[in-house]
């Protein structure tokens, strides 16, 4: 209890021995229970009051190497400041008398002692008149001291002294755990802060091998720099070579306010710290007062701390990394040894990205004019047949690599001429059924009378005209792949037929009653919703389930523009060597038209509008009837129905170009399209929106 003046608590020798080692076990419970030494603190002191008389606490370190005393916690049971002042001098305080001794030391009148005068001076300040102190001690190492005062003379006996000493020891297990908690935790977060800078080298380097493209590479840079170093800003600035100044490459800002964004050019004059250290090669940190002064446009942003790293590869200045914060916060020199590594390796990867760059645009200078196949990407994807690289094919071709080893029945979706039969042909070709028969049957184009003639065959006499026995596909198939193209055009009646088939792997031929097995492996196709077709029962449900166990959905050729170059070029050199002609040059302008046109029917209307076109060739150019695209209607009366991310990915195209690929600030396509930077940034991540990418659409590729 917090004794009031005028009335002492009862000794503890006033009290039974039951009642104190009761109270000595709710002491060790309650402050073994906390490891923050300032709620164990307070928790002792609440246990603490209840049995001995006491109107101040202090617990005190004493650290040897620095001879200084270090006062954890202090109260004063009437809430006065308990800090003893600083200037006290260790060698004059209670605590280090203490620890040095190992013994209690108890002071009956402070007014009669004459040893430690600034300590007993600021202890009588607080109207303290008798003190007990006792040594914090475990097997492992001194502490320091726990001291209790009060405001009444020879306030501790002997009895109480022993509880003390006892309540002490248990004090002492306790801090000491709470200390090493604490030590651990400091050093945990230091551990914690050095794996963060290593994961930091370690994704600039994985951020390196795996992207070629500037700005994408230098912006996952800086938004990783940003995280890991705890400022609101990154940005990477290259020179310019048109201007001679420093142009913004990569900025990632989220707080900006618009003011500072890529593509603006830093000044190249002697009076710029950024140009200072792009040209001397030395880093350069600024703080708020100097930032006010020299760099108008960073405190227009509010920048309160900017750090400048040239970025340095084979002796020479390749562009600067440059880190910004809000707050006054200066980045310490231990920060600039880092941030120097990590410019080492960013500027190794603006290097290479350069080179690829270079040798990117000579690549594509020569595909302008010249016709070749592009052997590398198909036997890169191991699908000799299929043409083409964008991310949507590559997506389908994952997942064929993915069924083709088992024997799971195929539906493949698509539009017409999208090339279905090829995905069927290529996952028969990667399956263990690769050396026998691959049969296909267009259920469209077969009458309905005779489909199941041709799925199952027939026996002589079994109909009219059946004049011979007839083996049907399925039985053609046995131990290799059966494709049922257009397969929503199969009548109910003959459905369950064919379920039979996939389940129980039997049928009879017509006009047969033996069963007959087949281990043949069933890929559909269909251009139409077979889910719709069993809502509107013009489909049974239990055979789209065992159809649908792995469906396949092919792009039409309208969302793989990246892929129409490749596919021009592989017709017309296929249709040029059959006819014995040399059209090895296709204008750009024709290139462009084609590779904007909405294409209807996919890519079988290309085939065959290039295979006009080779015809129509006299000479090594190639001459397309563009008039008969221009008499098509116009994309936005034929366009079927777009998926949501289809949608997505042109509206955000559309602004990019608008925008002439300005990604934030007040003219840029975030703001028109009113997003954050950041979220548009992460939508275009989503839909694989590059710029080189997508200037393939703007661009020829011949």
């Amino acid at each position: 209890m917090v004794a009031t003046p005028g009335i002492r608590a009862a000794s503890l020798s006033e009290r039974p021995s039951s009642e104190r080692y009761e109270a000595l076990i709710r002491v060790s419970q309650a402050i073994g229970a906390h490891r923050d030494p300032k709620e164990l603190f307070r928790a002792m002191t609440t246990e603490l009051h209840r049995v001995i008389q006491f109107d101040g606490i202090v617990v005190a370190q004493y650290d040897e190497a620095s001879n200084e005393v270090l006062w954890n916690a202090c109260e004063v049971c009437n809430k006065q400041n308990a800090v003893p002042p600083s200037d006290i001098p260790a060698d004059e305080t209670i605590t280090k008398w203490v620890y040095q001794r190992q013994e209690p030391l108890v002071i009956p009148a402070l007014d009669q002692e004459t040893r430690f005068p600034r300590m007993i001076a600021f202890l009588r300040s607080k109207g303290f008149q008798s003190i007990c102190a006792l040594p914090l001690t475990t097997i492992h190492r001194r502490i320091g001291s726990l001291a209790v005062a009060s405001k009444h003379t020879d306030a501790y006996c002997e009895e109480e002294v022993r509880f003390l000493s006892l309540v002490a020891d248990q004090a002492a297990l306790a801090i000491d755990d709470a200390l090493n908690f604490d030590a651990s935790r400091v050093a945990q977060a230091a551990l914690q802060h050095k794996n963060d800078r290593l994961r930091l080298l370690l994704e600039v380097n994985n951020t390196i091998v795996s992207n070629l493209e500037l700005r994408d590479l230098l912006r996952a840079i800086s938004a990783s720099i940003r995280s890991v170093m705890q400022c609101d800003g990154v940005g990477v600035a290259l020179p310019d070579g048109e201007s001679k100044q420093l142009r913004v490459y990569a900025f990632d800002f989220p707080n900006s306010k618009g003011l500072a964004r890529e593509d603006i050019l830093i000044p190249a004059n002697e009076d710029s710290p950024a140009a200072r250290a792009f040209q001397n090669g030395e880093p350069a940190s600024i703080l708020s007062t100097d930032i006010d002064r020299i760099d108008p446009l960073a405190a227009a942003e509010g920048l309160k701390s900017l750090c400048h790293i040239p970025l340095i590869s084979r002796n020479r200045t390749v562009g600067l990394l440059s880190l910004a914060r809000l707050e006054p916060i200066p980045f310490s020199p231990r920060d600039i040894e880092f941030l120097s590594l990590v410019a080492n390796q960013v500027a190794i990867a603006v290097e290479n990205a350069l080179a690829y760059q270079e040798i990117s645009t000579l690549k594509d200078r020569l595909a302008q004019e010249k016709v070749y196949l592009e052997d590398e990407i198909r036997s890169e994807l191991n699908f000799e047949e299929i043409v083409g690289r964008s991310q949507a094919l590559r997506s389908v071709l994952q997942e064929i690599e993915t069924v083709a080893p088992t024997d799971s029945t195929v539906l493949i979706y698509g539009e017409t001429g999208t090339g279905k039969e090829l995905i069927a042909r290529a996952i028969h070709n990667l399956s263990s059924r690769s050396n026998n028969s691959f049969v296909k049957l267009n259920c469209a184009a077969i009458p309905t009378g005779l489909l199941e003639s041709e799925m199952f065959g027939h026996e002589r006499g079994a109909f009219t005209g059946a004049v011979a026995q007839r083996i049907g596909r399925f039985e053609l198939a046995h131990h290799g792949t059966v494709f049922l193209d257009e397969i929503g055009e199969i009548p109910l009646e003959l459905q369950p037929k064919l379920l039979r088939v996939l389940q129980e792997r039997e049928f009879e031929r017509l006009g047969s009653s033996r069963t007959l097995r087949t281990d043949a492996r069933l890929i559909a196709a269909t251009n139409r919703d077979l889910g719709t077709m069993v809502e509107d029962q013009k489909f049974r449900a239990d055979l789209f389930y065992r159809l649908n166990v792995f469906p396949v959905q092919v792009p039409p050729l309208r969302e793989r523009p990246d892929d129409i170059p490749l596919l021009v070029r592989h017709f017309v050199q296929q249709f040029a060597r059959r006819m014995g002609k040399a059209v090895d040059t296709i204008p750009t302008e024709t290139m462009n038209v084609l590779v904007r046109y909405h294409w209807p029917g996919n890519i079988r209307e290309l085939q065959n509008l290039l295979e006009r076109a080779v015809i129509l060739s006299a000479g090594p150019i190639l001459k397309v009837p563009l008039n008969d695209l221009q008499a098509q209607p116009a994309p936005s009366t034929t366009r079927k129905a777009e998926t949501l991310e289809v949608a997505e990915r042109r509206h955000i195209l559309e602004a990019l170009d608008a925008a002439g690929w300005v990604i934030s600030g007040p003219n840029g396509a975030a703001s028109a399209l009113g997003l954050k930077r950041s979220t548009l940034q992460a939508r275009m991540e989503k839909l694989g929106i590059r710029r080189a990418r997508a200037a393939a659409q703007s661009r020829v590729s011949t």
